[in-house]
């Protein structure tokens, strides 16, 4: 996978009090690319964090319906992976830049 498709699948980590329990338990969440496959988010994760993953599981969640100024609108869909490292290894999600 070249590197700029490596980025590409990656969106943001979520940051949570849900994602912190996780965290204790080598798990961490992130927002990923709706067109991202288990094999492109663990490819992305190895490679640019030099961790090893041990599994992925994704989930596809739907916008909420919200209203804008009093009209009916739509928040977008998203897809959140939930990635699960060997153990010994962690990330650090929140380092900022």
């Amino acid at each position: 996978m070249i590197n700029e498709s490596l980025f590409a699948v990656l969106r943001a980590p979520k940051v949570s009090e849900k994602t912190a329990r996780l965290a204790e338990s080598n798990q961490y969440v992130f927002e990923v690319a709706k067109t991202a496959t288990k094999g492109d988010v663990k490819a992305a994760i190895e490679h640019l964090f030099n961790v090893k993953v041990l599994a992925v599981n994704v989930a596809n969640v739907k916008g909420k319906s919200k209203s804008f100024r009093q009209r009916a609108g739509r928040r977008s869909d998203k897809r959140k992976a939930y990635v699960r490292l060997a153990e010994g290894q962690t990330l650090d999600v929140t380092a900022k830049a």
